[in-house]
């Protein structure tokens, strides 16, 4: 086929079946690599902000404990050395206490060139403890910070130091490798966890479904391309099972057609000879219509329709094989006429399955006289061999036919006093070859009884059945209106007519 060009066709064993950038697993870990680092990212100011805090939380208790010592000199009194190394023990260049509304300074550096930025750990503001890292790692380390809390060791009000921030920052830059460091090794142990683990249960089962898809697209017949479900009770053990059936369904479909195959061309061949004896037999009827015998001019008529019929047919299924059946030549069609000839060649009789038309005088439906003829035929013969199949029944039964018109469409109903449909026909009722009830039936006239109608634009369904007989439906677009009826024309005096008499 022309349209197979365009296909991709299917990777060897050994080719590599998903791109290496481009695969669900590839995909798969580098997501899951990406949300872990930005998860890792995310714990990284709180992180520094608690670092921070701490930090400076321990430089002013060392001031604190500084100031104590401070105020156990003689006289209140720090000589300048003392003061020196009780400021680099604390790593502070100032202390000072406020108790009472009265700020003291303490410990006292040398005057500083710069003025100090503030950290007020009193206030618990989020967005600026979250800012204060970042605020010390982007000031190049040259600076002073002015860090106030609460006191703990020593009464009073507030405590205060300034302390230089090059320690703060060096040990922010540490801390920060080593979060750093941290993260890496934690997004790669995850990052492989998860990717092993959605690989065992997502990646590789979908692996195993596109490898039979495409082992399946190949070589339908290959057993090897068979998916076998692993029973999984979620999403993919619902794609395996779903898969496993329109395999199956596909392979059936793929066997049926070419049996149709097989037995459309020996058909196409045997039809040409049939068609050669449905002409001599056409032939052979002529010449009996000379004969002047008056049984067989009785049944001539029926015998020149069964031979039309037949070559008809026989036309249609020699080019059935190049299209579909052809399309309806609809015209307004008398029913009850079309109903009787049908259950004429359907062998009904008034000794056993007799028909009972109740419908309208006149009635009419839009569609192709022949196609109808097949349909209500083949309905028909179904229902008169199911009643005589029925033991200890004699053949005997009937056939009610209705026609009802509503909304534009016509419903011709069949419903007989059968036995019903056993549930197995039902289920392929109208399937060519599965629907059959009947031993030796190939379940072929109700397919094409509904292929013939759905041509039509309409459809055949079946009602209801059940112990009481089987009710089909044929519904047919259109509804055209009942013949007139003819009234006898008054007679003269020689006793003619005008030649019409009444429906």
């Amino acid at each position: 086929m022309a349209d197979d060009a365009s296909l991709p066709e299917p990777r060897s064993s050994g080719e590599r079946r998903f791109p290496r950038l481009g695969g669900l697993s590839s995909r798969l870990l580098l997501v899951t690599v990406l949300i872990v680092v930005v998860a890792n990212l995310l714990i990284l100011p709180p992180n520094l902000a608690a670092f921070q805090e701490q930090w400076l939380l321990d430089r002013l208790r060392a001031a604190e404990l500084a100031s104590r010592v401070a105020d156990a000199a003689p006289n209140g009194q720090v000589t300048e050395h003392l003061s020196q190394q009780l400021l680099e023990q604390a790593e502070v260049v100032s202390v000072a206490i406020q108790a009472d509304g009265n700020r003291r300074l303490v410990l006292q550096a040398p005057r500083l060139t710069r003025t100090p930025y503030l950290i007020d750990l009193r206030q618990d503001n989020p967005i600026t403890s979250l800012a204060g890292p970042i605020q010390t790692l982007m000031g190049g380390g040259q600076r002073m910070v002015r860090v106030i809390a609460r006191p703990r060791y020593i009464p009073g009000e507030f405590v205060e130091i300034v302390a230089p921030d090059a320690p703060l920052r060096k040990e922010l830059l540490a801390q920060l490798g080593r979060l750093m460091a941290i993260a890496a090794f934690t997004s790669l142990m995850a990052g492989a966890v998860v990717f092993f683990s959605l690989n065992f249960l997502l990646v590789a089962p979908m692996q195993r479904i596109t490898r039979s898809m495409q082992k399946f697209r190949a070589n339908p017949e290959d057993p090897e391309a068979a998916i076998h479900p692993s029973g999984r009770r979620d999403e993919i053990g619902v794609a395996e099972a779903e898969l496993d059936r329109m395999q199956s369904d596909l392979r059936a479909a793929l066997a049926s057609r070419a049996r149709l195959a097989a037995l459309g061309a020996a058909v196409a061949k045997i039809n040409h000879d049939l068609r050669n004896m449905l002409t001599s037999a056409q032939i052979a009827s002529e010449r009996l219509a000379l004969s002047g015998d008056p049984k067989v001019a009785q049944a001539l008529p029926r015998l020149e329709r069964a031979l039309d019929r037949a070559i008809v047919l026989a036309s249609n299924v020699l080019a059935f094989g190049k299209s579909e059946e052809p399309a309806p030549d609809k015209r307004p069609t008398p029913l009850r006429p079309a109903l009787e000839t049908a259950a004429e060649d359907a062998r009904l009789s008034h000794e056993g399955v007799r028909l009972v038309v109740d419908s309208p005088p006149g009635a009419r439906v839009d569609a192709d006289p022949e196609q109808l003829h097949r349909i209500l035929v083949n309905l028909m013969r179904n229902a008169r061999e199911a009643i005589d199949g029925v033991e200890g029944r004699g053949g005997v039964g009937q056939i009610r036919a209705t026609l009802t018109q509503a909304d534009g469409f016509s419903l011709i109903r069949l419903a007989d006093n059968g036995p019903g449909l056993p549930d197995r026909a039902q289920t392929n009722l109208f399937q060519p070859f599965a629907g059959s009830t009947r031993r030796g039936g190939a379940g072929l006239g109700l397919a094409i009884a509904k292929e013939l109608s759905q041509g039509h634009g309409g459809d055949l369904t079946l009602v209801e059945t059940g112990e009481s007989g089987t009710t089909f439906e044929i519904r047919l677009p259109g509804a055209p209106e009942p013949l007139p009826r003819r009234r006898k024309a008054p007679t003269g005096g020689d006793g003619a007519s005008d030649g019409a008499g009444e429906d």
